[in-house]
């Protein structure tokens, strides 16, 4: 039996193709609404960003997730993201 296919994904700030696992899901669900999406499967269009705090950063400054996800995103979706990109970082120091 050969070995499973790693899902990669494109970080919208960065632009590098990195494990879908690695990356943190934003989806604009059908009805519009812009949210988190911790399990990567709820339907709709989603945007992948990396989990560091440069990432974000740049995202934020480019309005990249604006323009991927073609809907203007909130800041409280910027400082919901943020908290998730601080508590990866933290996850990762303590392993």
């Amino acid at each position: 039996m050969g070995r499973r296919k790693i899902p990669l994904r494109k970080c919208v700030a960065c632009e590098e193709m990195m494990p879908k696992k690695s990356l943190i899901r934003v989806v604009r669900t059908p009805e519009h609404e812009v949210k988190l999406d911790p399990t990567g499967k709820a339907s709709g269009r989603g945007a992948y960003i990396c989990a560091s705090q440069s990432c974000f950063q740049l995202a934020r400054k480019k309005n990249a997730l604006d323009r991927s996800l073609k809907v203007k995103v909130s800041d409280e979706i910027y400082d919901l993201l943020e908290q998730q990109v601080q508590e990866w970082g933290r996850e990762q120091d303590g392993s």
